[in-house]
C-alpha cells in the first residue's frame, strides 16, 4: 500500500494560482493538502481539495503548540506538520504559497537513492552542480563561496538513504538578499541530476520544496525564537547533524517548482539574514563538535542537545527549549 502523502503550506494570501495548482494536484494524486493561516489570513478561505486551518481552528486543536507558538511567524507551519502526522502521513512535502508545481513535482519519490554522493567535504555549494551561474543557496556562508569543489563527473556514486530531499526551484530560487541586490534573476537550473550530501558535507536547505519521510519527521521543527530568515536554515543544519548520526544523507535534486516570489523588502531580508552571514560557519562548527547519539528513538534528545548548545552560544533565545518540548510532546501525541 502506498504511503500517505501530505503537502503543508503556511499562507496569509487569498486563494492564488499556486495554492489552487497545489490543491488540484493533491486531488489528482490523492494527497492531503494542509494550509496553515495566521493573523493576516483572509476571513474566508476555501479551495476545493484544501484543509485550511484558521487561527481559531488551530487553537481548538489538540496541539498545545498551536496555542504557544508566536503569531505572525513562519514557525506556525509546525502545526501543519503535526496535523499531517496525526492524519497518518508517511511523507510530508513542504512548500510555499508562491511556488507553482511542475509536472515532475507529482512524481513518486524513493527514499533510497542511487546518486552522486559527497562526504567529508566541508561546505558544498550544491547549486554549482545544477548551474554554471554564480549562484548559491540562502544560508550558504559567503566566506566559503570561492571554495573548490569536485566536478560532478568525478563524484562517487552510491545507493544512499535520504529521508530528507530538497528539490530546487526555478525562476526566483531561494537565494539570499546579497544575491538579490547584486546579481541577475530569474535563474533556472538543470532539469536533471541529483547530489546527496553525506557526513561531513554541509549545505543549507530550505522549506520551499522539501520532502520528508517518517523517520525524519521530528526534524521538521522550525524554531520560533531566532532570526526570521534563518528559521529553516538553522533547522537544516541541526537536521543534517542528526542525520549523519543515523547514516542518512540529504538529497538535492532537479527543480520541481517555479517560484513567482511574493513581494519582499530586500533590505529587511538582508537585516534578518545578518545573523546567518556572521554565524552560519560557527554554528555548523559547533554542531559538528557535539556527540550526537544514533537511533531514531534518540532524535528528540539530540534535538534538545543541539538547540541547547545554540542557546548557550547566544544564537537562539532560551525560551526556544520550552517551545521545542511542547512540539516534541505534541509530536508523540500525533503519532499515537
Amino acid at each position: 500500500m502506498p504511503e500517505k502523502v501530505s503537502i503543508v503550506v503556511t499562507s496569509v494570501a487569498e486563494p492564488n494560482e499556486a495554492l489552487k495548482a497545489l490543491a488540484k494536484g493533491c486531488i489528482d494524486n490523492g494527497f492531503d493538502f494542509i494550509v496553515i493561516g495566521d493573523e493576516a489570513s483572509p476571513a474566508e478561505f476555501h479551495i476545493e481539495g484544501c484543509e485550511f486551518y484558521s487561527l481559531s481552528r488551530q487553537r481548538k486543536s489538540e496541539f498545545e503548540f498551536a496555542r504557544q507558538c508566536p503569531l505572525r511567524h513562519y514557525a506556525r507551519k509546525n502545526i501543519g506538520y503535526l496535523e499531517a502526522i496525526r492524519n497518518g502521513s508517511g511523507i510530508i512535502i513542504e512548500t510555499d504559497d508562491d511556488n507553482l508545481p511542475k509536472k515532475s513535482f507529482w512524481e513518486k519519490s524513493q527514499r533510497i537513492a542511487d546518486s552522486a554522493v559527497i562526504g567529508h567535504a566541508g561546505w558544498v555549494n550544491v547549486y554549482k552542480y545544477f548551474s554554471d551561474s554564480n549562484i548559491w543557496p540562502r544560508g550558504f556562508p559567503l566566506e566559503h563561496l570561492s571554495g573548490e569543489q569536485l566536478e560532478f563527473e568525478r563524484l562517487e556514486r552510491a545507493e544512499v538513504d535520504c529521508p530528507i530531499q530538497q528539490g530546487l526551484c526555478d525562476g526566483n530560487p531561494d537565494v539570499d538578499a546579497v544575491y538579490r541586490l547584486t546579481l541577475p534573476l530569474p535563474q533556472s537550473f538543470r532539469a536533471e541530476g541529483q547530489v546527496a550530501l553525506a557526513e561531513g558535507a554541509w549545505c543549507p536547505f530550505n522549506s520551499q520544496n522539501t520532502r520528508w519521510w517518517k523517520d525524519a519527521f521530528r526534524l521538521l521543527y522550525l524554531p520560533a525564537y531566532c532570526s526570521f530568515r534563518m528559521t529553516d536554515i538553522w533547522r537544516s543544519f541541526i537536521a543534517q547533524r542528526i542525520a549523519w548520526a543515523n547514516g542518512w544523507s540529504v538529497l538535492f535534486h532537479k527543480p520541481t517548482v517555479e517560484q513567482r516570489r511574493n513581494e519582499h523588502n530586500l533590505l529587511a531580508d538582508f537585516s534578518d539574514e545578518v545573523p546567518g552571514y556572521l554565524n552560519n560557519s560557527k554554528i555548523c562548527e559547533v554542531l559538528t563538535g557535539l556527540e550526537v547519539e544514533t537511533g531514531v528513538e534518540k532524535i528528540s534528545d539530540n534535538m534538545r542537545l543541539c538547540y541547547n548548545r545554540l542557546i548557550e552560544i547566544g544564537f537562539i533565545e532560551t525560551r526556544e527549549l520550552e517551545l521545542l518540548d511542547v512540539w516534541l510532546g505534541d509530536f508523540e501525541a500525533a503519532c499515537r
